[in-house]
């Protein structure tokens, strides 16, 4: 069933445009998540800020995502489960959420490098276009979320490096999560594609949990790996796993995650495009069946 079609998107630009300011209010009013740090909660979260770094395909379709009221309705509707805890993303995306009533109770998580723009020569230089520390905290949102891509051969990687270190200490300074997404990534045909032998994401893994000057609020985002038991007992750092792309066989994708969740490590699941644009469409199904993970 739409639920955000034409109508409340003409409403959401009649409002940026007339009441800009109603964003600053609103997020004042808000009504803040409880408890989802409890010993016993595990967090579902949906990822939407690839649209942000020029990444729109979901599955086939390479402009899945550009479709702003298809993904705004895909995203109020997997909000509107008991189960989904919040929603990850940029400013835009947040606020538009914001202005259709979607984020009440949510833990919200702003995303800060969007950068590194999908299939350019630069990508890896992941520049912190997004929320800052500072806007996170006066928006009354959760945590920041930051992606660190490790490029053994490119010599713009130390920037990120030390962007995402000087984040992680920023979000500390307000006690905010800081989420790091890791990877080592490499060029293969002139593309950029991350690396997911269990041995490289140890690697990154163990590189993000080292950054800033404090990890007391530092979780990662990890993808789930051929061997998710050396992948996790390398770190203590609390994990989200990350539901990745959209893949053929949704029933395989589910058990990978539900084998992980397993571990006392993992807190819970960031799911973006599989969940969002599931091959068969049922955006409620795919919803219910990775809530029920957990």
């Amino acid at each position: 069933m739409t639920v955000v079609g034409p109508d409340e998107v003409r409403d959401l630009v009649r409002m940026r445009a007339v009441d800009p300011g109603r964003i600053k209010q609103l997020l004042a009013q808000r009504a803040m998540p409880q408890l989802w740090r409890s010993s016993e909660k595990r967090l579902m979260m949906v990822a939407a800020d690839h649209p942000a770094r020029g990444a729109l395909g979901a599955g086939s379709d390479a402009l899945a995502m550009a479709n702003r009221v298809g993904l705004l309705d895909r995203l109020v509707r997997a909000l509107a489960h008991d189960g989904v805890d919040g929603v990850l993303g940029t400013a835009d995306v947040i606020e538009d959420l914001l202005l259709l009533g979607a984020l009440e109770g949510k833990v919200v998580i702003g995303s800060m490098n969007r950068g590194g723009i999908a299939n350019t020569s630069f990508e890896i230089d992941d520049r912190f276009t997004g929320y800052s520390a500072d806007a996170i905290a006066a928006g009354g949102l959760q945590g920041g979320k930051m992606l660190l891509r490790i490029d053994p051969e490119d010599l713009a990687t130390p920037s990120t490096l030390h962007a995402c270190g000087a984040a992680v200490d920023d979000l500390a300074r307000h006690g905010l999560m800081a989420m790091i997404e890791p990877f080592i990534s490499r060029r293969a045909n002139g593309r950029l594609a991350n690396d997911l032998n269990v041995t490289e994401a140890i690697r990154a893994a163990t590189i993000a949990a080292g950054l800033g000057s404090t990890s007391a609020y530092t979780w990662l985002k990890l993808p789930v790996v051929a061997d998710m038991e050396a992948l996790l007992s390398s770190t203590t750092m609390p994990v989200l796993l990350l539901g990745g792309e959209v893949g053929p066989d949704q029933a395989a994708q589910f058990d990978s995650w539900s084998a992980a969740l397993e571990s006392p490590n993992v807190r819970g699941l960031v799911v973006g495009r599989s969940m969002l644009y599931p091959a068969d469409g049922d955006v409620e199904s795919a919803v219910d069946a990775a809530v029920r993970m957990l």
